[in-house]
């Protein structure tokens, strides 16, 4: 399908998007909402919270900042129990 004839459809019937690729589309804007149809078109998506997102790259950052003695700090900081935090140095 023709892009510019979808993109002139849309601009002119917004109303008329389906929920929530409306809201995609009005975050992102034509383009976002195309690359994620074709990339993702035909698949049941879920789409996760941002912190789960990105847990993994929290775990990283805090590993990094960590010096022997600011675990409960860094704990806080990214919203780790200190449980947790042990878990991610591996330490018991």
């Amino acid at each position: 399908m023709n892009k510019e004839i979808l993109q002139q459809a849309a601009l002119l019937h917004p109303e008329e998007i389906m929920h929530p690729y409306s809201e995609i589309m009005g975050l992102g804007g034509f383009d976002a909402i195309c690359a994620f149809s074709e990339h993702l078109s035909g698949q049941s998506v879920y789409v996760p919270s941002l912190r789960t997102i990105f847990f993994r790259c929290l775990e990283e950052e805090a590993r990094k900042e960590y010096n022997g003695h600011n675990s409960a700090m860094l704990s806080k900081k990214y919203g780790f129990t200190e449980r947790h935090f042990r878990r991610i140095l591996g330490r018991p």
